[in-house]
C-alpha cells in the first residue's frame, strides 16, 4: 500500500512535493475510500484513489513521470543514463533513461534531485530515500553521483549512505535477525564501502548481496511490481502473453473481452487478441460477421472507436492491479473514455468486495465531472499549479480551511468552486484576439500538405 511519494528538483518542481496517500484524520467523509493494514501492532491507513487537476503545462504529468523515473532507477540499480526501451506503440518516459533531463531547467546552480517513498509490504513499513547529483539540466558531461541513500523499516533506520555507509546499531539489526545478516557486519560493511561505485545504489548492490537480500528484494520487488505506471496511458498497448506453441491464428480471451465490451454497449463485432505469425506479438483484432463461410479479421484500431480500443488495453492493468494489490498510476487516464466508464472504474477501487487486496488508483485529468463529493474525499483531490516564478506546486483540497471565504466542507460543490477559481490550478483562456490578428495578416496564410490534411 502506497502511503507517500516525494520528489525534489524534478523537472518543473523546484521545492519538494509530497504526494500523500494517507487520509487526513480530520476528514470523515467516504470511509469506504480508506484502506487499512496492520504493521507491528499498529494500524496504517491509505487512500484507495486520488485524482490530480491542473491547467496544461502545470506539472501534473511530471508527478507521474517522477514516479516512473524513480521506478526505473530502482530497476536498473544505478543512476547511469540508459537507452529508452521501445515496445509496440507505448511511449517511453525519456527522462527515466536520460537522467540529465531530470533537474529543473530554470536553476542556475546545480542542486541534487531527491526521491522518497513510503509504503507497506509483507507486513513491514518501508521508507526509502535517494538523493543524487545529476548536474544542471541537460548536462551530459556531469558524472552522476549518489549523495544520500537511506532505508528505514518499521521506522527503524537500517542503513544510511552519505560520505560513507553506516548501519543501524546491532541491537536494532537483531530485531530483524531473520532478514539481516548480523554476523561479521563490520567486514561486510568495509567491503561494501570499498567496492560500491558513486553511481550505484547500495540498496540493490552491497546491501542486497552482503547484508540483507530479503529486505532488498521486498523493497525493489514492491517498487517494480506494485507500481504499475502508464506514462501517456492514451497511447498504452497491453502486452499479452500467448503460448508460443499455439497456432498462429489462435484467439485469446474472446469470451471475456466480449463481455467486458458489451458493458459499454458495443455488440456489433467480436474482439480478441490474435497471434498472426510465429514472431509477432498478439494484436487486438475485430472479427466481422461471417461472409461466405469465413470470418474476416481486422485489427481493431482500423474499425473500432479509439475509446473502445483504449478500454480493452486498460482491462489488463486493471485486472493485474486489483488482483495483486498494486497501484495503478495513469497519465491521461480518462482520454477518449466516457465519464461513466471512468466512474465505474473508480468504483472498483472503492468497492471492498472487489478491491480485496488494497489496490490503489492515481490519475490526472482535465474533466471536472470527477470533482464530486460523492466520488472522492477532499484528501483524494489534488491540484498542481505554477507559482509566480513558474515552479510547480502540489496541494490538496483538504489543505483548505473549513470556514471563511475559501472554505471547503464535504458538502461543498467542488466543481462550481473550481470554475470560479476558488482553488487555483485553472487558467482563463481566450484565443479571440490572437486569431483576429493572425487572420487579418496576409502573411499568416498557411498551406497544409495534402497528405496531412
Amino acid at each position: 500500500m502506497l502511503l507517500e511519494f516525494s520528489a525534489k528538483n524534478y523537472r518543473s518542481f523546484k521545492d519538494e512535493f509530497t504526494f500523500c496517500m494517507e487520509p487526513d484524520n480530520a476528514k470523515k467523509e467516504l470511509s469506504y475510500s480508506i484502506l487499512k493494514e496492520i504493521i507491528a501492532d499498529k494500524e496504517y491507513h491509505g487512500l484507495c484513489s486520488s485524482v490530480i487537476y491542473g491547467p496544461n503545462a502545470a506539472g501534473k504529468s511530471n508527478i507521474i513521470e517522477a514516479m516512473d523515473t524513480f521506478k526505473s532507477i530502482i530497476g536498473n540499480g544505478h543512476i547511469k543514463n540508459t537507452l529508452p526501451k521501445l515496445k509496440m506503440e507505448n511511449l517511453p518516459n525519456v527522462a527515466a533513461c536520460q537522467l540529465n533531463l531530470i533537474p529543473n531547467y530554470k536553476l542556475k546552480k546545480a542542486e541534487p534531485v531527491a526521491f522518497r517513498i513510503k509504503f507497506t509490504a509483507e507486513e513491514f513499513l518501508f521508507e526509502y530515500v535517494l538523493e543524487a547529483d545529476f548536474g544542471k539540466f541537460s548536462d551530459r558531461l556531469c558524472p552522476h553521483k549518489v549523495i544520500n541513500e537511506k532505508l528505514c523499516v518499521n521506522n527503524d533506520l537500517i542503513f544510511s549512505r552519505t560520505t560513507a555507509l553506516e548501519l543501524a546499531k546491532l541491537n536494532v539489526l537483531k530485531r530483524y535477525k531473520d532478514y539481516v545478516e548480523t554476523e561479521d557486519i563490520e567486514s561486510g560493511l568495509n567491503f561494501a564501502n570499498k567496492s560500491l561505485k558513486e553511481d550505484e545504489l547500495f540498496l540493490t548492490n552491497g546491501f542486497k548481496n552482503i547484508l540483507s537480500p530479503s529486505f532488498a528484494d521486498m523493497v525493489t520487488g514492491w517498487i517494480k511490481t506494485k507500481l504499475f505506471i502508464l506514462y501517456h496511458s492514451d497511447a498504452y498497448h497491453s502486452s499479452v502473453n500467448m503460448n508460443a506453441e499455439a497456432p498462429y491464428n489462435a484467439m485469446l480471451f474472446p469470451e471475456r473481452l466480449q463481455k467486458f465490451i458489451n458493458e459499454i454497449g458495443l455488440n456489433s463485432n467480436k474482439i480478441c487478441f490474435m497471434k498472426n505469425n510465429e514472431k509477432a506479438d498478439p494484436i487486438l483484432c475485430s472479427i466481422i460477421n461471417k461472409d461466405k463461410g469465413q470470418y474476416p479479421v481486422i485489427p481493431s484500431e482500423f474499425i473500432e472507436s479509439y475509446g473502445t480500443v483504449r478500454l480493452v488495453h486498460l482491462l489488463f492493468p486493471l485486472i493485474y492491479c486489483l488482483s495483486k494489490g498494486a497501484v495503478l498510476i495513469a497519465d491521461e487516464f480518462d482520454s477518449s473514455l466516457h465519464p461513466m466508464v471512468v466512474m465505474s472504474i473508480i468504483d472498483l477501487f472503492h468497492n471492498a468486495e472487489v478491491n480485496t487486496n488494497n489496490a490503489q488508483l492515481i490519475f490526472n485529468t482535465h474533466n471536472p465531472i470527477f470533482l464530486n463529493n460523492e466520488l472522492f474525499r477532499r484528501d483524494e483531490i489534488k491540484f498542481v499549479d505554477r507559482d509566480e516564478e513558474q515552479y510547480s506546486e502540489l496541494y490538496s483540497l483538504s489543505d483548505f480551511p473549513t470556514s471563511g471565504k475559501s472554505s471547503v466542507r464535504n458538502t461543498t460543490d467542488y466543481m462550481t468552486n473550481y470554475f470560479v477559481n476558488r482553488y487555483g490550478a485553472i487558467r482563463d483562456v481566450d484565443f479571440t484576439e490572437f486569431f483576429k490578428e493572425i487572420l487579418k495578416d496576409p502573411k499568416s496564410n498557411l498551406e497544409i500538405a495534402e497528405d496531412v490534411r
